[in-house]
């Protein structure tokens, strides 16, 4: 008989073997909480509103309530610090805040479902600015979660990445698709009722899933005692105080920049903000290019929703695996490209009209290029992520790419207005603004080789 227990696996396999792993079902179940609020307060409401016969650049405008995912750093360190009391201490700190946040988010979209969009279009921006400012930062908690689970074994980092990001589609496509496949019958109202009830099982999700285990606060501890020395300050309460908060606000900043040097933390961070600024154009734009060019909101559900949710997980999947296979900075090369020519399918749409088949082409090619570039960058940015301050450091890193992909695309819609509602010329305009993206890549990625 053949002895194999020393036998070499094959890398494809060896690389399909860190999914087996129970911890990356608690985050895919996370990430769906992560991304349904970008149905509430994105697509569904897009819809609403065009459907209402509110003006297009209103709508792009709305979009500006997502400008607090670029801002969320500012008090991220708060949630690596601070415990929440009552139940949320049963539940530990990272699900504590998980499960605070959503509870407030399930009351606005109660108080939602009540609106009309013709008459209370300010008080729906308010709550669409709550439930963004809630999502956002349960999006720290839900981050960090994932970085504090996986802990050290770096191995995981491009899983972990795929299932959540598989998450996050599943949260933001299946319920989008019954929004609009069910809009026209139920109205906007009633579609909101029923994203209430969803809001409800994310929360059972998130007592489900186990509390990450974390060496987080030693470290804290080692970082508190260097400061107070540093600071030469004493027992008194100011003392601690000012240690507490110089720990807390200076040094996850300070450790991302002397861990990596200044030139390439900066470097990265400017990466960060440029890399999917075109992506964002176009998904900030889409839902009204495909009403205005002649697509029902059925074809719209079927396609863009439940069609798109189903190919993100294929791809996802594969994206990670090759990133496991041939590492994270070549897959968010070969992403980048594949995703600024993803654009051009949507200026053909533009000037062929409103064919099935070729919406369907457009959404197979879209969301491939899309999961496999997503899924690189955000290894990227959890792999450059420290332990002690997870929650701070990843949050910096992910602000940074919403600050590109909400405050600079929240004009999406009047630069289409510019363009005198040219689509061809838009989509080929956020084609070419992932080429500044690609050029710091290239420096980036020599740097981490050397």
């Amino acid at each position: 008989m053949l002895d194999n227990s020393n036998r070499v696996r094959h890398p494809w396999l060896a690389a399909l073997d860190n999914y087996r792993d129970l911890r990356l079902l608690y985050i895919f179940l996370l990430g769906c909480s992560s991304g349904f609020p970008f149905v509430l307060i994105g697509s569904n409401l897009s819809g609403w509103l065009t459907d209402s016969g509110i003006a297009r650049a209103q709508v792009g405008l709305l979009y500006s309530v997502f400008a607090v995912y670029a801002i969320n750093f500012l008090w991220a360190p708060l949630l690596d610090r601070i415990q929440l009391p009552g139940i949320c201490r049963l539940l530990g700190l990272r699900r504590g805040w998980i499960f605070t946040l959503q509870a407030i988010m399930l009351l606005a979209t109660v108080v939602l479902a009540s609106l009309d969009p013709n008459h209370d279009l300010f008080v729906l921006s308010l709550l669409a600015l709550l439930i963004a400012t809630c999502s956002a930062t349960h999006d720290i908690a839900i981050d960090a979660y994932r970085i504090d689970i996986i802990g050290k074994d770096a191995g995981k980092v491009p899983a972990a990445s795929a299932v959540s990001i598989v998450g996050w589609w599943t949260g933001y496509s299946l319920p989008g698709y019954l929004a609009f496949a069910n809009a026209d019958s139920v109205g906007w109202a009633g579609v909101y009722a029923w994203m209430a009830v969803i809001l409800g099982v994310l929360m059972v999700f998130t007592l489900v899933v186990r509390e990450p285990a974390s060496d987080r606060q030693a470290l804290q501890q080692q970082a508190q005692l260097r400061y107070q020395g540093m600071l030469d300050a004493g027992n008194s309460p100011w003392g601690r105080a000012l240690v507490w908060l110089t720990v807390t606000v200076v040094e996850p900043f300070a450790e991302f920049f002397r861990r990596n040097g200044v030139r390439l933390a900066l470097a990265i961070l400017l990466f960060v903000f440029l890399f999917k600024i075109g992506e964002a154009f176009l998904g900030r734009m889409s839902i009204v290019f495909y009403r205005e060019i002649g697509y029902s909101n059925e074809q719209i559900a079927h396609y863009s929703k439940l069609v798109g949710w189903g190919l993100t997980i294929v791809f996802t999947l594969l994206g990670s695996t090759i990133n496991i296979r041939y590492g994270i900075v070549r897959g968010l090369f070969i992403g980048g490209v594949a995703m600024a020519a993803s654009n051009l399918m949507f200026a053909w749409i533009a000037l062929a009209g409103p064919k099935e088949n070729l919406f369907l082409a457009a959404i197979v090619v879209d969301n491939f290029c899309a999961a496999f570039s997503t899924v690189a960058f955000v290894s990227l940015l959890t792999w450059l992520t420290g332990r002690a301050f997870s929650g701070a450091q990843y949050a910096l890193l992910a602000s940074l790419g919403s600050l590109g992909r909400t405050t600079l695309a929240s004009g999406s819609g009047f630069l289409v207005d510019a363009l005198h509602g040219n689509w061809a010329l838009f989509f080929v305009l956020t084609a070419l603004m992932v080429i500044p993206g690609l050029v710091l890549l290239v420096f980036i990625g020599k740097k981490l080789r050397d």
